[in-house]
């Protein structure tokens, strides 16, 4: 078994749901893409995404020649009730923070890397760094980035987290995916916000996710509270509504991704009055801390005006 093999077994016995490599090497269209995306402003104030190494990865780690994509399924079968007095959270941060875990894993696949060798190099990221983590998914042949900007594999649909090990070593590359979204516009046609207006193309101004996880203004825009529909911590429509999640999404086998009891069904009148320290007891080893506890209530305090009145 050749060491492009070996990594691959390697990561398959952490827990990693998939892997694939590609090879380092220039990302035209990609860097092109991200300019005319940055250019129209639709990532909003995340500026950290106009950070040039994610345009270049060797900017990232100049000796790298191979990244190391893995991907871990979090899909859990709980459902929410239907109830408009529930609050919305979105499945990734229904338990523990993927951070943590995707962590643990990649530190122990890059540390049994470099053990294969003395000059060998290894880096990893998890949504942590300037790594464009969606485009080398697709060309490791993990998945395909789907016209709501989500990578969805055969296997899982888009319901994974992603991760990579930038490495110093020259491994045999996987066949990049191909796209299989056909003609379906399910994701954009559902988005209450025209958070798509393009294939591709996700304007972060209009996004529910952006404005509940990531907007720290005091009040959320007129253009956006009204249609909130009870999402108070990102926003899962364009995922519940594409067809490959519907037909493949299947458990996970990661038990700290199974759900905290109190984040699938919350309602809105208990975010919208939840104290600082209810909020550290229930959010402690939670990606959802990002969402300051202000933010919740004001998401939830948004969501409950659009509610019927003798709901709020």
């Amino acid at each position: 078994m050749n060491l492009s093999d070996r990594v691959k077994q390697k990561a398959l016995e952490l827990g990693f749901h998939k892997v694939g490599i590609a090879s380092v090497a220039p990302t035209p269209a990609e860097a092109a893409h991200l300019r005319d995306w940055l250019g129209k402003g639709y990532h909003a104030d995340m500026t950290w995404m106009e950070n040039p190494k994610r345009q270049d990865i060797e900017l990232v780690m100049p000796d790298a020649q191979s990244v190391v994509c893995v991907a871990l399924n979090y899909y859990t079968a709980n459902t929410r009730p239907n109830d408009k007095a529930i609050a919305k959270i979105a499945r990734y941060g229904w338990g523990r923070d993927y951070h943590k875990v995707l962590h643990k894993k990649l530190k122990a696949l890059s540390n049994w890397l470099c053990e294969q060798g003395e000059e060998i190099q290894a880096r990893y990221y998890a949504d942590t760094g300037p790594v464009a983590d969606k485009v080398w998914a697709e060309r490791a042949g993990i998945g395909w980035i789907a016209k709501n900007g989500n990578v969805i594999t055969r296997e899982y649909g888009s319901w994974v987290f992603l991760g990579e090990v930038l490495t110093n070593l020259a491994l045999s590359p996987d066949r990049p995916h191909t796209a299989h979204c056909g003609t379906c516009t399910r994701c954009m046609d559902a988005c209450p916000t025209n958070a798509i207006p393009h294939p591709h193309v996700v304007d972060a101004n209009r996004c529910i996710a952006y404005h509940t996880i990531e907007n720290r203004a005091e009040t959320l825009p007129t253009a956006i509270a009204p249609h909130l529909e009870g999402w108070v911590a990102g926003c899962d429509i364009c995922q519940d509504v594409c067809p490959w999640n519907q037909r493949f999404a299947q458990p996970t086998t990661i038990a700290e991704f199974q759900p905290f009891p109190w984040n699938v069904a919350p309602t809105l009148t208990e975010l919208a009055t939840i104290t600082d320290d209810e909020y550290e007891r229930r959010f402690t080893g939670s990606a959802l801390r990002r969402i300051k506890p202000w933010m919740l209530r004001r998401n939830a305090q948004a969501a409950q005006q659009t509610m019927p009145h003798n709901l709020a």
